[in-house]
């Protein structure tokens, strides 16, 4: 299968790299480097079944360009603004990072027939609710502006799957954790440590618990299911369990070997304003597949943890 990756040099794009050219794709990346790392694919570099090219998803023209240039067969669109408290601020980075590109992406498509996609959504499409969120019987009511610009992706999709034909493939999963982790809780409160030993402020009161996924458990359910998808399919990808911001918090400070570190925590049931403080999934669709997570949530937010330290350096 000749493959495009949106957002491929990412977190989570530069694992599915690595699972496409072993399963045998010849595999495009294309990003535009804002939260995309040329570490992340470096390995990838002599491969002759891997081309990277830096540049632009919102710009249809150099998409349609590359899709013919490498006879695209299937396209994974993982480009987005992963950064939820920049957004936050302003909220012109979604337009731009997700919506926008989703839209370019499916006119590319369009123009050049290309008839397979996957795409990646998120949990804050539902915003809050009480239970267990499911595909169909839960409504969409986002509070923040990525939320908002995943659900505006989601119905451009559908519509273009209708009027195209096209199979598209769609997984909201919740906080993605492990190697090469860019972003996020562990990500700030390891950083936060490494400025200030002593002390580690906490956005909110800890209490916020939500499921975290390791990454290669992600990329375990696209490869299983990208290749069979017919028509449009929407699945809830994610885990049972959940970890709260507090034992986050404990585990890396444990983690770090700062035992006297005085953890700081604020009065707020929430980080910042659009945050979904708690949620559970209902699994069912994507557990009748046949697909179940490896990790709970605490043994992600370890490994995570482990693992970030080990790639800085880190000496207790």
């Amino acid at each position: 299968m000749k493959t495009l990756i949106v957002g491929g040099a990412g977190f989570i794009g530069s694992h599915l790299c690595d699972a496409l050219l072993k399963r045998g794709d010849f595999v495009v990346v294309i990003d535009n480097m804002l939260r995309g790392k040329e570490d992340n694919i470096a390995h990838l570099a002599n491969n002759s079944n891997f081309v990277f090219i830096k540049g632009d998803a919102n710009d249809t023209k150099f998409l349609v360009s590359l899709i013919k240039k490498y006879q695209i067969e299937y396209i994974y669109h993982l480009a987005a603004n992963s950064d939820i408290q920049a957004s936050a601020k302003d909220p012109q980075i979604e337009f731009e990072c997700t919506a926008s590109t989703t839209w370019s992406i499916l006119m590319a498509m369009r123009q050049c027939g290309v008839k397979k996609l996957f795409f990646a959504s998120t949990s804050a499409i539902y915003g809050e609710h009480d239970g267990k969120m499911g595909e169909h019987d839960t409504e969409l009511k986002p509070i923040s502006y990525y939320g908002g610009a995943k659900m505006a992706s989601e119905a451009f999709i559908n519509s273009f799957a209708f009027m195209n034909d096209i199979d598209a493939l769609v997984f909201r999963f919740p906080n993605v954790i492990g190697p090469r982790l860019t972003h996020g809780v562990i990500y700030d409160f390891i950083n936060r440590l490494l400025k200030n030993p002593q002390e580690l402020d906490v956005l909110g009161n800890g209490t916020q618990s939500k499921p975290y996924i390791f990454v290669l458990d992600l990329i375990d359910a696209i490869v299983l299911l990208d290749q069979k998808n017919k028509g449009l399919n929407i699945y809830n990808v994610g885990l049972e369990t959940c970890t709260s911001v507090k034992d986050i918090a404990y585990y890396v400070v444990k983690g770090m070997g700062l035992d006297h570190c005085r953890i700081i925590f604020g009065e707020s049931n929430i980080g910042w304003k659009g945050d979904v403080p708690h949620f559970q999934y209902n699994l069912a669709k994507i557990h009748a597949l046949g697909w179940e997570a490896k990790h709970t949530s605490g043994q992600s937010v370890v490994a995570t943890i482990d693992d970030y330290l080990k790639s800085i350096n880190y000496k207790k």
